[in-house]
């Protein structure tokens, strides 16, 4: 019994983390990767500006929610480039899994040596 608790709850897990990863490679990576920016970079931006894991993505929820010229952490020459991103389409529950495969994904923390 205790066996199929713990084989449930593990694969519970990878299915609840194979979510957040195909919401995120699905809604995110796929568009970013016709830029000739990489995806990473925002996520470096948006590090140096707001530092912690909680304001990086509650900015970048607030900014994929209802995108605006003065929300945006890219230069006046790469908004004049491609422009404003237009608002998502995700649910709210969507986009935190989706930023959560983000951060997991570019996170620094715990990898330096």
């Amino acid at each position: 019994m205790v066996k199929n608790l713990f084989f449930i709850f593990i694969l519970s897990c990878s299915l609840f983390a194979k979510s957040e990863k195909d919401t995120y490679e699905a809604n995110c990576v796929k568009c970013h990767d016709k830029l000739s920016l990489s995806i990473d970079k925002y996520f470096y931006r948006y590090l140096l500006k707001y530092s912690s894991e909680k304001d990086v993505k509650d900015a970048m929820f607030d900014y994929l929610k209802n995108p605006t010229i003065e929300k945006t952490i890219m230069s006046e020459s790469l908004v004049k480039r491609f422009g404003i991103k237009k608002k998502t389409k995700l649910s709210d529950e969507k986009l935190e899994e989706a930023l959560d495969a983000y951060w997991d994904r570019y996170k620094i923390f715990g990898k330096l040596k």
